[in-house]
Protein backbone atom coordinates (compact mmCIF):
# COMPACT_ATOMS: atom_id res chain seq x y z
CA UNK A 1 0.00 0.00 0.00
CA UNK A 2 1.41 3.33 -1.25
CA UNK A 3 -0.19 6.73 0.96
CA UNK A 4 -0.53 10.33 -0.64
CA UNK A 5 -1.24 12.86 1.84
CA UNK A 6 -3.59 11.22 4.25
CA UNK A 7 -5.43 8.82 1.38
CA UNK A 8 -4.38 4.94 0.67
CA UNK A 9 -4.84 3.11 -2.48
CA UNK A 10 -3.61 -0.40 -4.06
CA UNK A 11 -0.93 1.01 -6.64
CA UNK A 12 -0.64 -2.52 -7.86
CA UNK A 13 -4.35 -2.53 -8.58
CA UNK A 14 -4.48 0.66 -10.34
CA UNK A 15 -1.07 0.20 -12.79
CA UNK A 16 -2.96 -3.01 -14.07
CA UNK A 17 -6.23 -0.61 -15.29
CA UNK A 18 -3.89 2.01 -16.67
CA UNK A 19 -2.04 -0.28 -18.49
CA UNK A 20 -5.17 -1.29 -20.43
CA UNK A 21 -5.79 2.01 -21.16
CA UNK A 22 -2.54 2.53 -22.94
CA UNK A 23 -0.77 6.14 -23.30
CA UNK A 24 -3.33 8.54 -21.08
CA UNK A 25 -2.71 5.20 -18.82
CA UNK A 26 1.03 5.78 -18.70
CA UNK A 27 0.15 9.89 -18.22
CA UNK A 28 -1.61 9.02 -15.62
CA UNK A 29 0.43 6.55 -13.75
CA UNK A 30 3.38 9.31 -14.22
CA UNK A 31 1.64 11.40 -12.73
CA UNK A 32 0.66 9.04 -9.76
CA UNK A 33 4.16 8.84 -9.44
CA UNK A 34 5.07 12.35 -9.41
CA UNK A 35 2.55 12.98 -6.56
CA UNK A 36 4.11 10.27 -4.32
CA UNK A 37 7.36 12.06 -5.34
CA UNK A 38 6.29 15.25 -3.95
CA UNK A 39 4.50 13.80 -0.58
CA UNK A 40 7.89 12.09 0.36
CA UNK A 41 11.17 13.89 1.93
CA UNK A 42 14.97 13.51 0.67
CA UNK A 43 16.71 12.32 -2.14
CA UNK A 44 16.22 8.96 -4.30
CA UNK A 45 18.92 6.81 -5.34
CA UNK A 46 18.87 6.28 -8.86
CA UNK A 47 20.83 4.15 -11.61
CA UNK A 48 23.15 6.56 -13.49
CA UNK A 49 24.23 5.54 -17.26
CA UNK A 50 24.32 8.55 -19.02
CA UNK A 51 27.43 11.20 -20.27
CA UNK A 52 26.99 13.39 -17.16
CA UNK A 53 27.73 10.35 -14.58
CA UNK A 54 31.28 10.74 -15.07
CA UNK A 55 32.50 7.34 -13.70
CA UNK A 56 30.00 6.86 -11.06
CA UNK A 57 26.86 4.47 -11.44
CA UNK A 58 24.66 5.77 -9.25
CA UNK A 59 22.97 9.27 -8.56
CA UNK A 60 21.22 11.18 -5.85
CA UNK A 61 17.77 13.43 -7.25
CA UNK A 62 14.30 14.23 -6.61
CA UNK A 63 13.43 11.18 -9.11
CA UNK A 64 14.86 8.65 -11.09
CA UNK A 65 14.41 8.48 -14.91
CA UNK A 66 15.04 6.19 -18.04
CA UNK A 67 14.83 7.55 -21.34
CA UNK A 68 14.96 5.28 -25.19
CA UNK A 69 16.06 7.05 -28.35
CA UNK A 70 15.79 5.97 -32.01
CA UNK A 71 17.77 7.74 -34.06
CA UNK A 72 21.16 7.57 -36.70
CA UNK A 73 23.01 5.33 -33.59
CA UNK A 74 20.38 2.83 -33.28
CA UNK A 75 18.16 2.54 -29.84
CA UNK A 76 19.76 4.52 -27.04
CA UNK A 77 18.80 3.69 -23.41
CA UNK A 78 19.97 6.33 -20.93
CA UNK A 79 19.05 6.42 -17.24
CA UNK A 80 19.45 9.03 -14.49
CA UNK A 81 18.44 11.56 -11.69
CA UNK A 82 16.54 14.74 -12.53
CA UNK A 83 17.12 17.25 -9.58
CA UNK A 84 14.28 19.92 -8.36
CA UNK A 85 10.42 19.56 -8.78
CA UNK A 86 10.12 22.19 -11.53
CA UNK A 87 12.48 20.28 -13.70
CA UNK A 88 11.13 16.99 -13.07
CA UNK A 89 8.14 17.93 -13.55
CA UNK A 90 8.99 19.42 -17.36
CA UNK A 91 11.20 16.49 -18.18
CA UNK A 92 8.68 14.41 -16.97
CA UNK A 93 5.60 15.43 -18.84
CA UNK A 94 7.19 16.09 -21.93
CA UNK A 95 5.11 13.63 -25.09
CA UNK A 96 6.70 10.62 -26.24
CA UNK A 97 7.19 11.65 -29.71
CA UNK A 98 8.65 8.99 -32.51
CA UNK A 99 11.79 8.71 -31.56
CA UNK A 100 11.94 8.92 -27.96
CA UNK A 101 10.46 8.93 -25.08
CA UNK A 102 11.24 9.29 -20.92
CA UNK A 103 10.22 6.99 -18.25
CA UNK A 104 10.13 8.51 -14.54
CA UNK A 105 10.01 7.06 -11.30
CA UNK A 106 9.82 7.78 -7.45
CA UNK A 107 11.46 5.16 -5.30
CA UNK A 108 14.89 3.73 -4.76
CA UNK A 109 16.07 2.44 -7.56
CA UNK A 110 13.13 2.28 -9.27
CA UNK A 111 15.15 3.00 -13.22
CA UNK A 112 17.83 -0.10 -12.57
CA UNK A 113 15.16 -2.35 -14.48
CA UNK A 114 14.75 -0.06 -17.53
CA UNK A 115 15.44 -1.42 -20.68
CA UNK A 116 14.72 -1.10 -24.75
CA UNK A 117 12.07 -3.82 -24.35
CA UNK A 118 10.48 -1.90 -21.78
CA UNK A 119 10.81 1.98 -23.13
CA UNK A 120 10.15 1.14 -27.39
CA UNK A 121 6.23 0.55 -26.72
CA UNK A 122 6.19 4.28 -25.50
CA UNK A 123 7.33 5.71 -29.13
CA UNK A 124 4.81 7.12 -30.76
CA UNK A 125 3.52 8.41 -34.19
CA UNK A 126 0.80 10.58 -32.92
CA UNK A 127 0.48 14.12 -34.37
CA UNK A 128 1.17 16.95 -33.39
CA UNK A 129 -2.03 18.25 -32.59
CA UNK A 130 -2.46 14.92 -30.40
CA UNK A 131 0.91 16.10 -28.00
CA UNK A 132 -0.54 19.13 -27.43
CA UNK A 133 -3.65 17.83 -26.10
CA UNK A 134 -2.17 15.09 -23.77
CA UNK A 135 0.49 18.03 -22.60
CA UNK A 136 -2.92 20.02 -21.38
CA UNK A 137 -4.92 17.17 -19.83
CA UNK A 138 -1.67 16.52 -18.03
CA UNK A 139 -1.84 20.08 -16.73
CA UNK A 140 -5.49 20.10 -15.74
CA UNK A 141 -4.36 16.98 -13.77
CA UNK A 142 -1.68 18.23 -11.98
CA UNK A 143 -3.50 21.41 -11.03
CA UNK A 144 -6.45 20.10 -9.81
CA UNK A 145 -4.27 17.80 -7.90
CA UNK A 146 -4.66 14.27 -5.65
CA UNK A 147 -8.52 14.09 -5.19
CA UNK A 148 -8.95 14.15 -9.03
CA UNK A 149 -6.45 11.80 -9.58
CA UNK A 150 -7.72 9.11 -7.14
CA UNK A 151 -11.62 9.76 -8.67
CA UNK A 152 -9.83 9.07 -12.55
CA UNK A 153 -8.48 6.25 -10.94
CA UNK A 154 -11.22 4.58 -9.14
CA UNK A 155 -13.08 4.28 -12.62
CA UNK A 156 -10.53 3.04 -13.90
CA UNK A 157 -10.27 0.49 -11.97
CA UNK A 158 -13.93 -0.36 -12.53
CA UNK A 159 -13.14 -0.55 -16.26
CA UNK A 160 -9.96 -2.47 -15.84
CA UNK A 161 -12.18 -5.29 -13.94
CA UNK A 162 -14.75 -5.27 -16.44
CA UNK A 163 -12.38 -5.62 -18.96
CA UNK A 164 -10.48 -8.41 -17.21
CA UNK A 165 -13.72 -10.28 -16.54
CA UNK A 166 -14.63 -10.41 -20.06
CA UNK A 167 -11.34 -11.98 -20.65
CA UNK A 168 -7.65 -11.98 -20.49
CA UNK A 169 -4.94 -10.66 -23.19
CA UNK A 170 -3.64 -14.00 -24.78
CA UNK A 171 0.92 -13.85 -24.81
CA UNK A 172 2.72 -13.00 -27.64
CA UNK A 173 3.10 -15.51 -30.17
CA UNK A 174 7.22 -15.37 -31.47
CA UNK A 175 5.80 -17.35 -34.26
CA UNK A 176 3.26 -15.19 -35.81
CA UNK A 177 4.79 -12.02 -34.15
CA UNK A 178 0.91 -10.64 -33.39
CA UNK A 179 -0.78 -10.84 -30.10
CA UNK A 180 -3.92 -12.55 -30.71
CA UNK A 181 -7.15 -11.78 -28.74
CA UNK A 182 -6.83 -7.92 -28.24
CA UNK A 183 -10.10 -6.19 -27.94
CA UNK A 184 -9.89 -2.79 -28.01
CA UNK A 185 -13.07 -0.53 -28.34
CA UNK A 186 -11.88 1.96 -31.03
CA UNK A 187 -11.58 -1.08 -33.41
CA UNK A 188 -14.26 -3.63 -32.31
CA UNK A 189 -15.54 -5.66 -35.24
CA UNK A 190 -14.64 -3.14 -37.97
CA UNK A 191 -13.59 -3.95 -40.98
CA UNK A 192 -10.49 -2.20 -42.97
CA UNK A 193 -13.41 -0.54 -45.39
CA UNK A 194 -15.61 0.94 -42.30
CA UNK A 195 -11.88 2.00 -40.66
CA UNK A 196 -10.02 3.89 -43.62
CA UNK A 197 -13.88 5.41 -44.84
CA UNK A 198 -13.37 7.46 -41.66
CA UNK A 199 -9.83 7.89 -42.06
CA UNK A 200 -10.11 11.17 -43.52
CA UNK A 201 -11.03 13.75 -40.60
CA UNK A 202 -8.38 11.47 -38.15
CA UNK A 203 -5.73 13.80 -37.89
CA UNK A 204 -3.29 10.99 -39.44
CA UNK A 205 -2.84 11.73 -42.90
CA UNK A 206 -4.34 8.85 -44.62
CA UNK A 207 -3.59 6.31 -42.46
CA UNK A 208 -5.83 5.14 -39.10
CA UNK A 209 -6.40 7.21 -36.02
CA UNK A 210 -2.68 6.67 -33.92
CA UNK A 211 -4.32 4.72 -31.22
CA UNK A 212 -6.24 2.40 -34.20
CA UNK A 213 -2.50 1.93 -35.88
CA UNK A 214 -1.18 0.33 -32.73
CA UNK A 215 -4.17 -2.25 -32.10
CA UNK A 216 -4.38 -2.79 -35.74
CA UNK A 217 -0.57 -3.99 -35.73
CA UNK A 218 -0.79 -5.86 -32.78
CA UNK A 219 -3.88 -8.10 -33.89
CA UNK A 220 -2.48 -8.70 -37.41
CA UNK A 221 -1.11 -12.73 -37.74
CA UNK A 222 1.78 -13.59 -40.33
CA UNK A 223 0.75 -15.86 -43.04
CA UNK A 224 3.41 -16.43 -45.66
CA UNK A 225 6.58 -14.32 -46.87
CA UNK A 226 5.46 -12.84 -50.38
CA UNK A 227 8.42 -10.92 -51.41
CA UNK A 228 12.23 -10.26 -50.14
CA UNK A 229 14.58 -7.70 -50.89
CA UNK A 230 17.80 -5.97 -49.66
CA UNK A 231 14.65 -3.85 -47.75
CA UNK A 232 13.79 -6.40 -45.98
CA UNK A 233 10.49 -8.90 -46.46
CA UNK A 234 6.62 -8.37 -47.00
CA UNK A 235 4.20 -10.90 -45.67
CA UNK A 236 0.62 -11.39 -46.23
CA UNK A 237 -0.89 -10.97 -43.12
CA UNK A 238 -4.58 -11.55 -41.98
CA UNK A 239 -6.60 -8.80 -39.76
CA UNK A 240 -9.87 -9.93 -38.69
CA UNK A 241 -9.82 -12.33 -41.79
CA UNK A 242 -8.88 -9.71 -44.29
CA UNK A 243 -5.52 -9.62 -46.20
CA UNK A 244 -3.25 -6.69 -45.30
CA UNK A 245 0.75 -6.33 -46.50
CA UNK A 246 3.24 -6.14 -43.90
CA UNK A 247 6.42 -5.04 -44.99
CA UNK A 248 9.23 -5.37 -42.55
CA UNK A 249 12.25 -3.31 -42.54
CA UNK A 250 15.25 -4.69 -42.29
CA UNK A 251 17.42 -2.80 -39.49
CA UNK A 252 19.57 -1.37 -42.09
CA UNK A 253 16.71 0.23 -43.92
CA UNK A 254 15.52 1.85 -40.94
CA UNK A 255 15.82 5.31 -42.09
CA UNK A 256 13.01 4.28 -45.19
CA UNK A 257 10.90 3.21 -42.34
CA UNK A 258 10.82 6.08 -40.40
CA UNK A 259 10.48 8.72 -43.78
CA UNK A 260 7.49 6.27 -45.15
CA UNK A 261 6.04 6.45 -41.60
CA UNK A 262 6.41 10.35 -40.96
CA UNK A 263 4.89 10.89 -44.69
CA UNK A 264 1.71 9.00 -44.52
CA UNK A 265 1.27 10.19 -41.25
CA UNK A 266 1.58 13.73 -41.80
CA UNK A 267 -0.03 14.15 -45.40
CA UNK A 268 -2.86 13.35 -46.34
CA UNK A 269 -2.14 10.10 -49.80
CA UNK A 270 -5.14 8.91 -49.90
CA UNK A 271 -5.55 8.31 -53.87
CA UNK A 272 -6.97 5.34 -56.08
CA UNK A 273 -3.31 4.84 -57.90
CA UNK A 274 -0.95 5.37 -54.25
CA UNK A 275 -0.73 1.99 -52.31
CA UNK A 276 -3.52 2.21 -49.22
CA UNK A 277 -1.55 2.34 -46.26
CA UNK A 278 -2.94 1.58 -42.53
CA UNK A 279 -0.85 1.32 -39.76
CA UNK A 280 2.87 1.75 -38.41
CA UNK A 281 3.94 0.24 -35.78
CA UNK A 282 7.40 -0.85 -34.01
CA UNK A 283 7.06 -4.38 -32.43
CA UNK A 284 9.14 -6.98 -30.92
CA UNK A 285 9.95 -10.87 -32.27
CA UNK A 286 12.35 -12.73 -31.12
CA UNK A 287 13.92 -10.47 -28.50
CA UNK A 288 14.40 -8.13 -31.50
CA UNK A 289 13.24 -5.01 -32.71
CA UNK A 290 11.12 -5.20 -36.30
CA UNK A 291 9.92 -2.22 -37.94
CA UNK A 292 6.17 -2.96 -39.80
CA UNK A 293 4.59 -0.93 -42.44
CA UNK A 294 0.94 -2.26 -42.91
CA UNK A 295 -0.49 -1.69 -46.08
CA UNK A 296 -3.49 -2.84 -48.48
CA UNK A 297 -3.00 -6.19 -50.24
CA UNK A 298 -3.21 -6.97 -53.93
CA UNK A 299 -2.91 -11.09 -54.68
CA UNK A 300 -1.41 -9.15 -58.27
CA UNK A 301 1.33 -8.31 -56.36
CA UNK A 302 4.02 -5.88 -57.98
CA UNK A 303 4.22 -4.84 -61.98
CA UNK A 304 7.83 -5.94 -62.30
CA UNK A 305 6.18 -9.58 -60.99
CA UNK A 306 3.04 -9.25 -62.95
CA UNK A 307 4.14 -8.40 -66.39
CA UNK A 308 6.74 -11.51 -65.90
CA UNK A 309 3.99 -13.95 -65.34
CA UNK A 310 1.08 -12.24 -68.09
CA UNK A 311 1.38 -10.77 -71.38
CA UNK A 312 -1.30 -7.54 -71.67
CA UNK A 313 -3.74 -6.90 -74.25
CA UNK A 314 -3.14 -3.27 -75.90
CA UNK A 315 -5.88 -1.64 -73.69
CA UNK A 316 -5.46 -3.12 -70.54
CA UNK A 317 -1.52 -1.99 -70.58
CA UNK A 318 -2.62 1.28 -72.06
CA UNK A 319 -5.07 1.47 -68.51
CA UNK A 320 -2.06 0.36 -66.04
CA UNK A 321 0.41 3.07 -67.92
CA UNK A 322 -2.84 5.61 -67.31
CA UNK A 323 -3.09 4.95 -63.23
CA UNK A 324 0.70 5.11 -62.69
CA UNK A 325 0.20 8.77 -64.63
CA UNK A 326 -2.35 9.37 -62.43
CA UNK A 327 -0.95 8.41 -59.26
CA UNK A 328 2.14 10.17 -60.52
CA UNK A 329 -0.11 13.63 -61.11
CA UNK A 330 -1.35 13.01 -57.03
CA UNK A 331 2.15 12.74 -55.84
CA UNK A 332 3.64 15.72 -58.01
CA UNK A 333 0.68 18.11 -56.99
CA UNK A 334 0.51 20.46 -54.29
CA UNK A 335 -2.98 20.94 -52.65
CA UNK A 336 -3.88 23.59 -50.67
CA UNK A 337 -6.21 24.19 -47.64
CA UNK A 338 -6.71 22.03 -44.45
CA UNK A 339 -7.06 19.24 -45.58
CA UNK A 340 -3.60 19.58 -48.62
CA UNK A 341 -0.33 18.00 -49.44
CA UNK A 342 2.48 19.23 -50.32
CA UNK A 343 3.84 17.92 -53.93
CA UNK A 344 5.87 14.98 -53.48
CA UNK A 345 8.81 13.30 -55.67
CA UNK A 346 8.83 9.09 -55.36
CA UNK A 347 12.86 9.22 -56.18
CA UNK A 348 12.86 5.55 -56.67
CA UNK A 349 9.67 4.97 -59.18
CA UNK A 350 10.36 1.25 -60.70
CA UNK A 351 8.08 -1.66 -61.82
CA UNK A 352 8.88 -3.29 -58.44
CA UNK A 353 7.84 -0.15 -56.42
CA UNK A 354 4.12 -0.45 -58.43
CA UNK A 355 1.74 -2.85 -57.28
CA UNK A 356 -1.29 -4.36 -59.44
CA UNK A 357 -4.48 -4.18 -58.56
CA UNK A 358 -7.47 -7.02 -59.28
CA UNK A 359 -9.05 -4.63 -61.63
CA UNK A 360 -5.84 -4.76 -63.44
CA UNK A 361 -4.82 -0.79 -62.55
CA UNK A 362 -1.87 0.30 -60.62
CA UNK A 363 -0.69 1.87 -58.09
CA UNK A 364 2.24 3.27 -56.42
CA UNK A 365 4.29 1.95 -53.03
CA UNK A 366 7.44 2.80 -51.15
CA UNK A 367 7.77 6.25 -50.52
CA UNK A 368 11.14 5.58 -47.83
CA UNK A 369 13.05 8.10 -50.11
CA UNK A 370 10.21 10.51 -50.92
CA UNK A 371 10.97 14.22 -50.65
CA UNK A 372 8.23 16.82 -49.76
CA UNK A 373 8.42 20.49 -51.43
CA UNK A 374 5.71 23.31 -50.11
CA UNK A 375 5.38 26.87 -51.51
CA UNK A 376 4.08 28.18 -48.16
CA UNK A 377 7.95 28.50 -47.22
CA UNK A 378 9.73 26.96 -49.93
CA UNK A 379 10.75 24.50 -48.28
CA UNK A 380 12.39 21.40 -49.38
CA UNK A 381 12.43 18.14 -47.08
CA UNK A 382 14.56 15.50 -48.01
CA UNK A 383 14.43 13.40 -44.90
CA UNK A 384 17.42 11.47 -43.35
CA UNK A 385 17.86 8.87 -46.16
CA UNK A 386 21.27 8.45 -47.42
CA UNK A 387 19.78 6.73 -50.24
CA UNK A 388 19.81 7.48 -54.00
CA UNK A 389 17.55 5.03 -55.84
CA UNK A 390 17.57 2.16 -58.15
CA UNK A 391 20.86 2.58 -60.12
CA UNK A 392 19.30 0.94 -63.45
CA UNK A 393 16.26 3.31 -63.18
CA UNK A 394 18.35 6.67 -62.52
CA UNK A 395 18.23 9.74 -64.93
CA UNK A 396 21.72 11.01 -66.41
CA UNK A 397 21.63 13.71 -63.86
CA UNK A 398 21.97 11.67 -61.02
CA UNK A 399 24.23 9.28 -62.57
CA UNK A 400 26.42 11.98 -63.73
CA UNK A 401 25.97 13.74 -60.32
CA UNK A 402 24.80 17.17 -62.27
CA UNK A 403 21.32 17.59 -60.91
CA UNK A 404 20.50 20.58 -58.87
CA UNK A 405 19.66 18.94 -55.39
CA UNK A 406 18.17 22.48 -53.98
CA UNK A 407 15.40 22.55 -56.68
CA UNK A 408 12.16 20.62 -56.37
CA UNK A 409 11.52 20.43 -59.64
CA UNK A 410 14.34 18.32 -60.66
CA UNK A 411 13.42 15.29 -58.41
CA UNK A 412 10.54 15.23 -60.40
CA UNK A 413 12.17 15.53 -63.74
CA UNK A 414 13.92 12.59 -62.23
CA UNK A 415 10.54 10.27 -61.85
CA UNK A 416 9.67 11.29 -65.22
CA UNK A 417 12.45 9.66 -66.60
CA UNK A 418 12.31 6.74 -64.67
CA UNK A 419 8.28 6.49 -65.41
CA UNK A 420 9.52 6.15 -68.86
CA UNK A 421 11.24 3.33 -68.39
CA UNK A 422 8.21 1.69 -66.76
CA UNK A 423 6.11 2.44 -69.98
CA UNK A 424 8.68 0.43 -72.05
CA UNK A 425 8.39 -2.34 -69.66
CA UNK A 426 4.42 -2.30 -70.13
CA UNK A 427 5.35 -2.05 -73.68
CA UNK A 428 7.22 -4.99 -73.85
CA UNK A 429 4.48 -7.69 -72.57
CA UNK A 430 1.89 -5.70 -74.81
CA UNK A 431 0.19 -7.70 -77.82
CA UNK A 432 -0.10 -6.41 -81.17
CA UNK A 433 -0.55 -8.22 -84.62
CA UNK A 434 -0.34 -11.58 -81.80
CA UNK A 435 2.92 -10.78 -81.59
CA UNK A 436 4.34 -10.26 -77.63
CA UNK A 437 8.14 -9.69 -76.29
CA UNK A 438 9.38 -11.43 -72.98
CA UNK A 439 9.67 -9.85 -70.13
CA UNK A 440 13.02 -7.71 -69.54
CA UNK A 441 14.01 -4.84 -67.75
CA UNK A 442 15.21 -1.65 -68.76
CA UNK A 443 18.72 -1.79 -70.59
CA UNK A 444 18.74 -5.55 -70.11
CA UNK A 445 21.23 -5.88 -73.52
CA UNK A 446 23.73 -3.18 -72.15
CA UNK A 447 24.60 -3.45 -68.86
CA UNK A 448 24.69 -7.01 -66.22
CA UNK A 449 21.92 -8.32 -64.10
CA UNK A 450 23.20 -5.80 -61.20
CA UNK A 451 24.58 -3.19 -62.56
CA UNK A 452 27.05 -0.61 -60.96
CA UNK A 453 26.72 3.04 -60.98
CA UNK A 454 29.74 3.11 -62.70
CA UNK A 455 27.94 0.30 -65.94
CA UNK A 456 25.34 2.93 -65.95
CA UNK A 457 26.84 6.20 -65.98
CA UNK A 458 28.77 4.79 -68.91
CA UNK A 459 25.67 4.08 -70.93
CA UNK A 460 23.24 6.67 -70.08
CA UNK A 461 25.17 9.42 -69.97
CA UNK A 462 28.75 8.60 -71.88
CA UNK A 463 26.50 6.62 -74.68
CA UNK A 464 23.53 8.06 -74.11
CA UNK A 465 21.70 4.94 -75.19
CA UNK A 466 18.10 4.25 -74.72
CA UNK A 467 16.33 0.86 -74.07
CA UNK A 468 16.12 -0.79 -77.56
CA UNK A 469 12.37 -0.62 -79.24
CA UNK A 470 11.38 -3.17 -81.67
CA UNK A 471 10.31 -2.42 -85.45
CA UNK A 472 6.39 -4.00 -84.30
CA UNK A 473 6.03 -1.37 -82.30
CA UNK A 474 5.62 1.30 -85.27
CA UNK A 475 3.35 -0.88 -86.95
CA UNK A 476 0.75 -0.66 -84.20
CA UNK A 477 -0.84 2.70 -84.15
CA UNK A 478 -0.90 2.85 -79.81
CA UNK A 479 2.28 1.06 -79.54
CA UNK A 480 4.13 4.06 -81.91
CA UNK A 481 1.88 6.46 -80.15
CA UNK A 482 3.55 5.21 -76.76
CA UNK A 483 7.13 5.15 -78.60
CA UNK A 484 6.75 8.64 -78.96
CA UNK A 485 5.75 9.14 -75.28
CA UNK A 486 8.06 7.96 -74.11
CA UNK A 487 10.79 9.20 -75.19
CA UNK A 488 9.89 12.58 -74.71
CA UNK A 489 10.45 11.05 -71.06
CA UNK A 490 14.09 10.60 -71.80
CA UNK A 491 15.44 13.87 -72.89
CA UNK A 492 18.99 13.77 -71.95
CA UNK A 493 18.36 17.81 -71.02
CA UNK A 494 16.10 16.83 -67.64
CA UNK A 495 14.51 20.27 -68.58
CA UNK A 496 12.56 18.61 -71.64
CA UNK A 497 10.74 16.35 -70.56
CA UNK A 498 6.96 16.13 -69.97
CA UNK A 499 5.21 16.69 -66.87
CA UNK A 500 3.73 14.19 -64.91
CA UNK A 501 0.05 16.18 -65.82
CA UNK A 502 1.06 16.47 -69.90
CA UNK A 503 1.70 12.79 -69.94
CA UNK A 504 -1.60 12.04 -68.17
CA UNK A 505 -3.90 13.83 -70.56
CA UNK A 506 -1.53 12.33 -73.67
CA UNK A 507 -2.26 8.70 -72.53
CA UNK A 508 -5.93 10.00 -71.97
CA UNK A 509 -5.92 11.01 -75.49
CA UNK A 510 -4.12 7.80 -76.94
CA UNK A 511 -7.08 5.91 -75.35
CA UNK A 512 -9.59 7.70 -76.53
CA UNK A 513 -8.24 6.62 -79.92
CA UNK A 514 -8.41 3.49 -79.54
CA UNK A 515 -11.68 3.56 -78.64
CA UNK A 516 -12.38 5.13 -81.26
CA UNK A 517 -10.53 2.62 -83.51
CA UNK A 518 -12.50 0.01 -82.00
CA UNK A 519 -15.65 1.50 -82.79
CA UNK A 520 -15.49 2.34 -86.23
Amino acid sequence: MKRVGSVSFPCNLFKNALNQMGHRGVVLFLLLQSLQALAEDGQLMCVCEDSGCLDSRQCEGSQCYSSVKVGGRGVVVTRGCLQGSEKSRMTCFTPATLSQAVLCCSSFMCNRNATADSLLPLLTTAPKEESVKYRMETLALFVLGPVVVLALLSVLSVLGCRKLHRGRLQEYDPEQGAIDGLIISNVGDSTLADLLGHSCTSGSGSGLPFLVQRTVARQIGLIECVGKGRYGEVWRGQWQGENVAVKIFSSRDEKSWFRETEIYNTVLLRHDNILGFMASDMTSRNSSTQLWLITHYHDNGSLYDYLQRVPVETGEGLAMATSVACGLVHLHTEIFGTEGKPAIAHRDLKSKNILVTKELRCCIADLGLAVTHSQANNQLDMGNNPKVGTKRYMAPEVLDETIQTDCFDSYKRVDIWAFGLVLWEIGRRTYSNGIVEEYKPPFYDQVPNDPSFEDMRKVVCVEQQRPFIPNRWFSDPTLSALVKLMKECWYQNPSARLTALRIKKTLDKIHSSLEKGKES
